[in-house]
């Protein structure tokens, strides 16, 4: 807890702003509880504060606000910091709950925590602390953070792509920690040398998740070049390491654009496991006119045209295919009816006409059926 404090009091001092910095975005009331106190500025007493732990730095940050909030004998307080990007309220958020050892859920905001007597959540641009000051019980810490979200734009409404991309995201979400675009990596607090060979030049993002006693980190470098380059260093460090006996990662993979380690794991098979569930999506959007259009297009009208001429090969054989069938089943028809009449011919000698078998007839068969004699 007081570890959680150093880290927002710095955050306070680092977004230090003059009220006319902020807009007052602030309700006069939330969920019963009425406004009684607000603070634009930090005070002498916060600035004397020891500023310790992370962040070091927050270039990021455009807005700070407290307000105190009343009902009854109950009192709480509501900060806001606001930052550029969604990403690095996400940031913040993650630093914060990892700091605390409390789960991140979806239950405030876009994501938050919860612990006694604080909550947190970001959303949008905004990373937001609710927290008992007197008598607030939870349920009023709940409603009055659940309220007060909904006074703010949602942004993109979304946590940062690379976490869904970490092995079982749901789970891995509670316990992440993101970065973005960061310089190194001490903020995860890694005692790992493999990570001292990684050059990010501020261009790449982070996702460390906790897997039992397994942990994966995944580092997404922006441009394949850089990925390359880092591959290329890690791949070298992990062997030095290996060569020196010193501690290296479990299992390593280059996936995609993503550097992909397993510290910790009780084996190889199930670090490379975990690895194997690595999702690497890329979307390239491009800011001006796309310098591979005319190429896109090319590609795109063989496709369509194969497309077409598949299509009518496949027509043409089904026709072919239907008529062979069709005639195959005529001629087997005439064929039986031939065959048939053939039968019956070979019943007569008399070419088709009537045939009188006097052999056969006698006085004792039908006598009056004779011819009878002419005198």
């Amino acid at each position: 807890m007081r570890l959680v404090k150093v880290i927002f009091i710095s955050l306070v001092l680092a977004a230090a702003v003059s009220a006319d910095q902020v807009r007052r975005t602030f309700p006069d009331q939330i969920a019963g509880f009425k406004i009684s106190y607000s603070l634009k500025q930090p005070t002498e007493e916060l600035r004397t504060e020891k500023v310790v732990g992370l962040p070091e730095s927050l270039p990021d940050i455009t807005g700070w606000e407290r307000w105190e909030y009343a009902k009854g004998g109950a009192q709480i307080s509501v900060e806001k910091l606001v930052l550029r990007q969604d990403v690095k309220a996400y940031e913040l958020l993650s630093l914060f709950a990892a700091a605390s050892g409390t789960p991140i859920t979806t239950d405030y905001g876009t994501a938050g925590f919860a612990r006694e007597s604080e909550i947190m959540f970001f959303k949008g641009t905004h990373l937001v602390r609710v927290r008992s000051l007197k008598a607030a019980d939870a349920a009023s810490l709940a409603a009055v953070a659940r309220e007060f979200a909904g006074t703010i734009d949602k942004g993109e409404a979304d946590i940062p792509v690379l976490i869904k991309h970490l092995p079982n995201p749901l789970e891995a979400q509670k316990n992440a920690v993101f970065l973005h675009s960061f310089r190194d990596l001490s903020k995860l607090g890694l005692q790992q040398g493999v990570l001292s060979v990684i050059e990010s030049q501020g261009n790449a993002d982070a996702a460390l998740a906790n897997y039992g006693q397994a942990k994966v980190l995944v580092v997404e470098f922006n441009t394949p070049q850089l990925a390359k380059d880092n591959d290329e260093r890690i791949i070298a460090r992990i062997n030095e390491l290996w060569k020196l006996g010193e501690p290296a990662p479990t299992a390593y993979r280059r996936v995609g654009n993503y550097s992909v380690f397993v510290f910790d794991a009780p084996d190889e098979q199930s670090a490379k496991a975990l690895i194997d569930q690595v999702k690497y999506e890329q979307v390239v959007q491009w800011l001006g006119e796309n310098p591979y259009i005319i190429k896109q297009a090319e590609q795109h009208y063989v496709n369509t045209t194969l497309g077409v001429l598949v299509a009518v090969v496949k027509a043409s054989g089904y026709a072919l295919l239907a008529c062979l069938g069709l005639g195959g089943l005529a001629g087997a028809l005439l064929f039986t009816r031939r065959r048939a009449q053939q039968s019956q011919n070979a019943f007569s000698d008399a070419g088709g006409m009537l045939r009188l078998n006097l052999d056969e007839l006698t006085p004792e068969t039908n006598p009056a059926r004779l011819l009878q004699d002419r005198n």
